[in-house]
């Protein structure tokens, strides 16, 4: 039933700022008036909406602020030098500490988080083919540790 991501909405402080950064990562814009823009995710198909205001700026839960942008597995491998060559920092998830992609072979993906301007978590992901007699594991496995694995 469902084919992907049809729109996502994040609350901003500063919608020029957010604008740029979202830029960076090289989504299209798509159009803004006062106080939201919209950027293209899948042009036609899905998009992210940036509220700005001054309730958006009073601490919630990061779950409820949170966009998961699909990439190739290739892409996740070259994530870090990708987003240090667009000066944004990865953050490390969970109890995890170290900030480099990492695979969960028992849900069949892989992925890295950074933040926006405003602290929204941001997530690079991919699905990952797991070998059935790999699907037990439960832990998060470097790439590394994932590629010596298969």
């Amino acid at each position: 039933m469902i084919k992907g991501l049809y729109e996502a909405h994040l609350p901003v402080k500063n919608l020029d700022i957010s604008i740029e950064f979202y830029r960076k990562l090289g989504l299209r814009f798509a159009w803004r008036d006062e106080d939201t823009a919209f950027f293209w995710i899948e042009e036609g198909k899905s998009w992210l909406g940036l509220w700005e205001g001054k309730e958006y700026q009073t601490p919630y839960h990061p779950s409820l602020r949170h966009v998961a942008f699909r990439v190739t597995y290739e892409g996740l491998k070259d994530s870090l030098q990708w987003l240090e060559s667009i000066q944004v920092e990865p953050v490390s998830f969970g109890k995890r500490t170290l900030i480099e992609p990492f695979v969960r072979p028992n849900q069949g993906n892989a992925s890295i988080y950074f933040d926006d301007p405003d602290g929204n978590s941001l997530e690079l992901m991919c699905y990952v083919e797991v070998p059935d007699k790999l699907k037990y594991i439960t832990e998060k496995l470097s790439f590394e540790d994932w590629e010596n694995l298969i």
